[in-house]
């Protein structure tokens, strides 16, 4: 029984879940911003790197490659800690979301560039000789079909967003990982980390199979 007073303590348990509910909205919240911020940006910078003149493709394609080489947490401390010797601060919640989204933004860019491209070249030459724009085709004709193939890889990546939230601890804004480990040194036990992961697993775990399904899907429909 003494395993689970220290890993299973139910009275601490019961105290440290107020405390994580509070970590677990900022997590939400972190990980929504930077999805939908970070796959804006990661669409824009695709459309630059296909069709903008070639200095802006260079420096595209420069921005995909560095943020997928830099691991996240690296990001995340050049942005919170480096860039205020430049003098521009941002707060935990701000620098976390410019670093995830920069890092989402360099995965989606690739992934919509795999997918436009994947697109029939038939469909940009009829979209031309009706005389669309560039926009109103982009928006009308091929982002449509390139979403189908795009929708898999890029909840993938959502999922690994939702996931790397947790590196936000390290800049001490008050994530669902840091609410833990506070709450873990004010009871000195080990149980609100173990009910955190219990947290992590009950929202991300749906989005996992989620993804799953989504890959099946589609790979059907491409049959």
């Amino acid at each position: 029984m003494e395993i689970f007073d220290i890993f299973f303590n139910l009275d601490v348990m019961r105290r440290s879940f107020p405390i994580l509910m509070r970590g677990l909205v900022n997590t939400l919240l972190l990980g929504s911003a930077a999805t939908i911020f970070g796959g804006l940006l990661g669409v824009l910078i695709c459309l630059v790197r296909l069709y903008g003149p070639k200095p802006f493709r260079l420096l595209a394609i420069m921005f995909t490659d560095v943020m997928r080489a830099i691991p996240v947490l690296v990001v995340l401390i050049l942005v919170y800690y480096a860039l205020p010797f430049a003098g521009i601060v941002f707060s935990a919640f701000v620098a976390a979301t410019i670093a995830l989204s920069l890092v989402l933004a360099a995965y989606t860019a690739e992934v919509v560039r795999a997918g436009i491209e994947a697109v029939p070249k038939g469909q940009f030459e009829a979209s031309q000789a009706l005389g669309l724009s560039f926009f109103t085709m982009m928006r009308k004709v091929i982002l449509p079909q390139a979403f189908r193939m795009m929708i898999p890889p890029l909840a993938s990546y959502v999922v690994s967003i939702m996931k790397d939230t947790s590196l936000a601890s390290v800049v001490t804004m008050g994530d669902l990982l840091k609410q833990a480990t506070d709450a873990q040194a004010l009871f000195a036990n080990p149980t609100p980390l173990l009910l955190a992961a219990l947290i992590y697993i009950a929202f991300l775990w749906p989005m996992v199979r989620f993804t799953g399904w989504l890959e099946q899907h589609y790979k059907r429909g491409y049959r």
